[in-house]
């Protein structure tokens, strides 16, 4: 596969993107993606040398007209605008404060090439492997795995890493403010079917073809009452949606080197919401049924907006505009 003709990487940025100048050796080759948040005035400075489109907040209500709304303003979830532009199957999202990571050899990762490897080969949600990911080159499958189950099945999601600043929540950087996360751990997984997690966007790679309708970003941001729960909204959707398809979602490798973390003072300010409404939010999610004749992704996602509206607008009104933008 020539990963340059199936890749899109979308990165969404409110300011000039010289991070890009550390990962030139293993992005050049690739058509970015590049959702500019914030004042579309404003002229936003991509290094030459790079294949991009650069939409900003004038060109998404171009594009979308009166269904602008759903795409989030002042917030990273501007980045989903970038997957309903792509023509290419495979999605790679990074935050613009994120760099080049090593492995313990002292080698610069290939995110890219790493996140690829998960997408192009099984997943196994229905029995776990005790020595993870068995399609991997040294790796196979353990004594007592059933051999009906080793096919696996498509991989729709790959979720991956960060050393240095933990993607922690405000709560966890206020207690824990000098921690860093210096453990590389070489390994690929599964999540089980059935279980949820809690997706980061700052480096994730997925299947558009296979599960794209499900990466909505939601509504966060400028005009809405929760911020910095984009990323978990999409994660925990499409977690859902893949149970129910029968697709797999991988986390682990690929590492990326996180250089900071956000103001954690800032953070609570807008995630305090988030992590109250998330003690209702994960139940109904771990408690959802899909009808068994949604059998598209499309579908699925239309029945779960029905749910969200029916049951979450119970906590807050915001809910009833989610399911609508869904």
């Amino acid at each position: 596969m020539e990963l340059a003709k199936e890749v899109d990487i979308v990165i969404p940025t409110i300011r000039k993107l010289d991070f890009l100048e550390k990962w030139r050796p293993f992005f050049q080759p690739y058509h970015l993606i590049i959702i500019q948040d914030g004042d579309p005035q404003k002229t936003i400075e991509v290094p030459e040398g790079f294949v991009y489109e650069l939409f900003n907040r004038n060109d998404i209500n171009k594009l979308l007209g009166t269904k602008a709304f759903c795409i989030s303003f002042k917030d990273s979830a501007c980045r989903c605008f970038g997957y309903l532009v792509s023509k290419k199957k495979y999605i790679f999202t990074i935050d613009e404060d994120c760099f080049v990571a090593k492995d313990p050899s002292g080698k610069d990762i290939n995110v890219v090439e790493q996140h690829m490897k998960n997408l192009t080969t099984p997943s196994t949600p229905y029995f776990f492997n005790t020595l993870y990911d068995p399609y991997r080159d040294g790796c196979d499958f353990v004594r007592g795995y059933p051999f009906s189950l080793r096919e696996g099945v498509n991989t729709a999601i790959s979720h991956g890493l960060w050393l240095n600043f933990p993607d922690y929540d405000a709560p966890t950087q206020l207690v824990k403010p000098s921690e860093r996360n210096t453990r590389y751990v070489d390994a690929v997984m599964t999540i089980p079917k059935g279980s949820l997690f809690p997706m980061s966007g700052m480096n994730l790679a997925f299947n558009r073809e296979l599960i794209g309708p499900a990466m909505y970003f939601g509504l966060m941001g400028e005009g809405h009452p929760i911020s910095r729960y984009d990323d978990m909204w999409a994660g925990w959707c499409s977690k859902v949606i893949c149970d129910q398809m029968g697709y797999g979602v991988k986390t682990g490798l690929p590492y990326v080197w996180h250089s900071n973390a956000s103001s954690a003072f800032v953070n609570l300010k807008k995630e305090i919401n988030g992590i109250f409404w998330q003690e209702e939010i994960v139940p109904f999610f771990q408690s959802v049924k899909l009808p068994r004749d949604a059998t598209t992704v499309e579908q699925c996602y239309l029945e779960l907006a029905k749910q969200v509206k029916d049951k979450l607008s119970l906590i807050d009104p915001y809910f009833n505009k989610l399911a609508d933008a869904m």
